[in-house]
């Protein structure tokens, strides 16, 4: 996720909840944070009144960390209560990874889309011997040296273990279904980019979205083209998802965002996020002006700072979303030498790769 500057944006909380506290964002509505050991350094989760219990909103990570406050929210706060179901936005693990011991915990039912589902147990393939050197020849062909795309491989992916066992079935939400909790109504709504039919829920009558990755104050979501998909545009598709955002929610509605705080202002944030897009397609087709550049080549064009592993493959497969939106509306091409794949400008003769 990328740091932008600080908006306009119409906070009601100041400040973020410490890990484990609640605090009530709307009657009957809880909102808390959950750790994660990355430099976004927490997630949040969202427990709704249903009946005589809670359902929640995502889940935290599977880490010794995370599980402890879930142990001290439900020994404090929540002492006693029942979960009624697990909602889950979508399949990274910091917002499904403790969904499967949640759910047996409390006997509870698992609801999320499908793509959520089935791209939970796909991504957890990542891990594996074949998936890893399949990822390092995806990163050596876009010009990593054999030294960084096996440390990026192996050590990248380390997050894609911290998911427990999903149960063996859910249940489906699906746009645009409407869905009942606890007398509010919810409109499911699905967007794209950073996760594939991630869910938001809407519910119109209060003006609130459950926002989830899709629209966060200050950071944008990773957008990530991975090895599978190596020529698809999440970056288009995520663009999209903004539009349909603001075409379709009012700019009043408090969004409930995955990470970070509350806040009012969804329009003006998503034409933020457009904005920031297009500067960086921007920053890329300046870069490949002179001359042939490599995914690895582009990196330190959009991301400055020194990056860890963890960190590394996602700016590696940002840039490569950035650099497939641009090959898609036809501003640059891809060129393979030798093995290697480097982008030129659409109207560009070749030259020296650098």
């Amino acid at each position: 996720m990328t740091d932008h500057p600080e908006s306009a944006l119409h906070f009601p909380f100041e400040t973020m909840p410490a890990f484990g506290e609640i605090v009530e964002v709307r009657p009957g509505i809880l909102w808390t944070r959950v750790p994660l050991p990355y430099r976004l350094d927490h997630v949040n989760i969202y427990l709704i009144r249903d009946g005589e219990g809670w359902a929640i909103i995502d889940t935290g990570i599977q880490t010794a960390d995370a599980k402890q406050t879930w142990e001290d929210i439900l020994a404090g706060p929540l002492q006693g209560a029942r979960i009624t179901r697990v909602i889950v936005t979508h399949y990274h693990p910091d917002h499904i990874g403790l969904a499967g011991w949640l759910c047996k915990r409390f006997d509870a039912p698992l609801l999320t889309s499908f793509s959520t589902f089935m791209g939970c147990k796909v991504i957890s393939q990542g891990a594996n011997e074949s998936m890893t050197r399949y990822n390092f020849d995806f990163y050596l062909s876009h010009g990593m040296t054999e030294q960084a795309a096996g440390v990026v491989a192996i050590q990248g992916n380390e997050y894609l273990r911290r998911v427990g066992d999903l149960p063996k079935s859910f249940l489906r939400l699906l746009m645009p279904d409407t869905l009942e909790i606890g007398g509010r109504a919810f409109r499911v709504m699905t967007g794209d980019g950073h996760a594939a039919e991630q869910v938001m829920l809407y519910c119109e009558d209060e003006a609130l979205l459950f926002a989830a990755d899709q629209v966060i104050e200050k950071i944008s979501p990773n957008i990530s083209v991975f090895a599978d998909e190596a020529n698809g545009d999440p970056l288009g598709h995520f663009l999209r998802s903004l539009r349909f955002l603001r075409t379709e929610i009012p700019d009043d509605v408090l969004v409930l965002p995955g990470h970070r705080r509350p806040f009012h202002g969804l329009h003006q944030r998503c034409a933020e996020l457009e904005a920031h897009h297009q500067e960086r397609c921007q920053r890329v087709l300046d870069a490949c002006a002179g001359g042939p550049k490599s995914i690895a080549d582009l990196v330190p064009v959009l991301f400055t700072r020194e990056l860890d592993p963890h960190q590394m493959s996602f700016a590696f497969t940002e840039t490569l979303a950035h650099v497939n939106r641009l090959v898609r509306r036809g501003e640059i091409r891809a060129e393979n030498r030798e093995g290697r794949i480097y982008h030129v400008l659409a109207g560009a003769v070749s030259g020296t790769a650098g």
